[in-house]
């Protein structure tokens, strides 16, 4: 499960850093370029894949067993 949040953690990354990059001009190919509620998507989409990010990768405490 924790290989699974990470790739989907890496792709979502990915996305975002293209919205942001297109919606602010700096990547000027397609529809989205010039346009900031793409960057603003963007930023959304990367603070999603960030909290995917440490929700895959925290470590538990390692309780006693119960008896």
């Amino acid at each position: 499960m924790k290989w699974v949040l990470n790739i989907l953690g890496i792709l979502l990354l990915l996305m975002g850093t293209v919205y942001i990059l297109q919606g602010t001009g700096l990547l000027p190919v397609g529809m989205m370029a010039h346009q900031m509620k793409w960057a603003y998507t963007g930023i959304v989409v990367d603070i999603i894949a960030i909290g995917l990010f440490v929700l895959a990768n925290r470590r538990h405490k390692n309780l006693p067993p119960s008896m």
